[in-house]
């Protein structure tokens, strides 16, 4: 008996799913951006294709990390503002303030480390850039390289794949 080929994801759901997860990373961003800022130990490092579509900073700053760049936001940060589809920031760089802005479909790594919280984003296959294309957004990254420590907290699609 011959075996049927797999059916084709015409729902698209992996570009479903990191649309998700990216959902998470701009309600963290929104509530450190409220009055109340980071709550407890809370602080992010926010690692993003710096090559994507969408990301703008100073080109000093952009030319030195061609690929991907990470930055913190913990004590000094200004004027975080998470909007529906990018944040933009100001970091001190070299002691002087710079300000960048950050599609998130830019990030590639989401990681808070006062709770060992991960999010990797997966690099965009086919079903994804589709999906991308009809919805208007930008596709998912690509993902950085795993985690060092194993007690981190990772949340990725892997988890949902079947193997």
């Amino acid at each position: 008996m011959a075996q049927e080929p797999p059916a084709q994801d015409q729902m698209h759901y992996e570009a479903m799913a990191q649309e998700a997860l990216r959902g998470v990373v701009k309600a963290a961003l929104k509530r450190a951006a409220s009055p109340e800022g980071l709550p407890g130990a809370h602080h992010f490092y926010v690692t993003f294709k710096t090559d994507a579509p969408g990301v703008s900073g100073p080109v000093d700053l952009l030319s030195k990390y061609p690929d991907e760049m990470t930055i913190v936001l913990q004590h000094q940060y200004w004027d975080l503002a998470p909007g529906e589809t990018f944040f933009s920031v100001t970091l001190k760089f070299g002691g002087q303030p710079k300000r960048v802005s950050v599609p998130y479909a830019a990030v590639s790594r989401f990681y808070d480390p006062s709770v060992q919280f991960l999010l990797q984003f997966e690099a965009a296959t086919d079903g994804a850039a589709a999906a991308a294309d009809e919805t208007g957004d930008a596709a998912p990254a690509a993902a950085p390289e795993t985690p060092a420590d194993p007690a981190e907290k990772v949340v990725s699609l892997d988890q949902f794949r079947k193997k």
